[in-house]
């Protein structure tokens, strides 16, 4: 089996240490990023409501939100690879904060289709540099810096639905431009990351430790090559599941237990925080034993767990979601820094295609799902879409990965 070793293990990492204040600003950046992003999923019963929607067209919100940034990732990974844009994250928060704003005053769905598409415009900007900015500010600790960074993202999403709960639902789809206040706060602290950024890629190049060139993947092109499509298509089958409860869940604790809307909010909360908790575990953990031991045990490990759901009361259902989080979000990070490992001179393209891919996939199984709840129910989809994780089989073909030094 063909060995992948992370080339930010390679040199002379041990002299550096990361970059601290770069990375938590970045992890605050994508906290804001990510909360404004998931407050969409969390609006979906006030919508549902308002404007008499199914839940095809509850599936077809989520795909024009995401698909935007599914498409214009990779692109704009690829441009920043050649020539990376530091300010490039506030733009794309501008493009965010007119997105909520419209999104606020919408009187009918195709508005509110659109505004959703220039909320993911706004995310589709943020990642591929942000990507980049964190890999360069840590030193050689991927897993460490990656975890900081995607901390912020995943207590954002997680915090997104407990906001609206208490602000929106109960104020109404106009309240949502108080948001507007959260978008302020990130373009600010973009501005100064930005700022600190081209200071610390100055420096680095000065002294000779910048240069991108310096990072190469060892392994054949063809193994590459497979490894990004097994990685394409574990990521799909995590992805795929967590958009099963990003957009359905609250519907689902609703019909299946007859709870408020606040309540399905509050679990969808729980489910989302404890996987802040696991990206950061896998991340780091992936570091000490490979990253494709990592991958092997939050996919196919969830498995028994998702396949146990749908037939558990609600204590019990609470208990499994929370457990299905914690497992199966830990495998982000060692996806993504895996396949940077593989391509590592494309930091911006691989950051982009992958959180493009993310939400791309998302969207696009929602709309499916929400397909398969038309025809046979809530609690049938979630029944159907629990084998999902069993694609976690075609970690076997990746190639092993060894851990990065102490």
């Amino acid at each position: 089996m063909t060995t992948l070793s992370s080339p930010s293990a390679l040199g002379t990492q041990a002299a550096r240490r990361p970059l601290l204040p770069i990375l938590v600003a970045l992890s605050g950046a994508h906290f804001l990023n990510d909360l404004i992003q998931s407050m969409i999923p969390a609006l979906y019963p006030l919508l549902k409501e308002a404007y008499r929607l199914d839940f095809a067209q509850i599936g077809l919100i989520t795909l024009a939100f995401q698909v935007t940034s599914s498409l214009l990732q990779p692109l704009l990974g690829f441009i920043t690879d050649r020539k990376p844009w530091p300010y490039a994250m506030v733009a794309g928060m501008c493009a965010t904060l007119s997105g909520l704003l419209a999104l606020a005053f919408a009187h009918s769905y195709p508005m509110i289709l659109v505004a959703a598409a220039m909320v993911g415009l706004g995310s589709a900007v943020f990642h591929p540099e942000a990507t980049r900015m964190a890999r360069h500010a840590a030193a050689g600790q991927q897993g460490f810096a990656q975890g900081i960074f995607q901390i912020g993202g995943h207590a954002g999403y997680a915090t997104g639905p407990l906001l609206a709960a208490a602000l929106v639902v109960p104020r109404g789809q106009t309240s949502l431009a108080w948001v507007s206040i959260v978008a302020l706060i990130a373009i600010a602290l973009m501005t100064w990351t930005g700022t600190r950024y081209a200071e610390m890629r100055k420096a680095q190049a000065a002294s000779g430790k910048g240069k991108p060139t310096a990072e190469r993947s060892h392994l054949p092109q063809h193994t590459v090559l497979l490894a990004m499509i097994v990685l394409m298509v574990l990521l799909l089958s995590k992805n795929a599941y967590q958009a099963a409860f990003t957009s359905f869940y609250t519907f689902y604790l609703i019909e299946a237990f007859g709870v408020s809307v606040k309540l399905s909010q509050l679990m969808l909360f729980l489910f989302l925080v404890v996987g802040a908790v696991g990206v950061v575990i896998g991340g780091m953990i992936g570091d000490r034993i490979g990253r494709d031991r990592v991958i092997w045990l939050s996919i196919l490990g969830a498995l028994p767990f998702t396949l146990a759901l749908p037939y558990a009361n609600l204590f019990w259902t609470g208990v499994l979601s929370v457990i299905i989080g914690f497992i199966i979000s830990s495998a982000f990070a060692s996806i993504l820094i895996f396949a940077i490992d593989l391509v590592p001179h494309r930091v911006g393209l691989v950051g982009g295609l992958f959180y493009g891919l993310a939400f791309g996939l998302g969207g696009i199984s929602a709309a499916a799902l929400g397909l398969v709840a038309d025809a046979y129910g809530i609690v049938a989809m979630f029944k159907i879409c629990a084998w999902l994780p069993a694609l976690g089989l075609l970690t076997f073909f990746l190639p092993k990965t060894r851990p990065s030094p102490a």
